[in-house]
């Protein structure tokens, strides 16, 4: 297929393909004419790329996924350094977690001092300063 066709398959465009390509995630043979072409193993790549793409993974990230699949495997994730990718990202966000919540519990405390002792007037009617 061309490059065109793998574009409109796997739901991207041809200058993100030919970015792909330029990284060495992807590799386009050549036709007679020069046009790249492309086959169903380069379809199973690029839907892999932006599926991980999808949950977070950076575009290096990908790299041991796409080697995995081009070492013949039937999933990318079937090699030693996919797994270790999902590791290391997996602290990643939980490290994130953790930290978002921290801020939430600060910001809960700072929300119930803030609280403690008020009480809105229900006759009084805000007033708007001029501008």
């Amino acid at each position: 297929m061309r490059i065109g066709e793998l574009a409109r398959r796997t739901g991207t465009t041809t200058r993100t393909l030919r970015f792909y390509e330029s990284q060495g995630l992807l590799t386009a043979q050549r036709s007679a004419n020069g046009y790249r072409d492309y086959d169903e193993d380069d379809l199973r790549l690029v839907t892999e790329i932006r599926t991980l793409q999808t949950v977070g993974l950076t575009l290096d990230d990908t790299r041991p996924f796409v080697e995995c699949l081009r070492a013949g495997h039937d999933s990318g994730d079937a090699c030693v350094g996919s797994i270790e990718v999902y590791r290391r990202k997996l602290a990643e966000v939980d490290a994130c977690i953790d930290r978002l919540a921290a801020v939430r519990a600060e910001l809960h405390d700072k929300l119930t001092r803030a609280l403690t002792g008020f009480t809105a007037d229900p006759c009084t009617v805000p007033t708007q300063e001029p501008q």
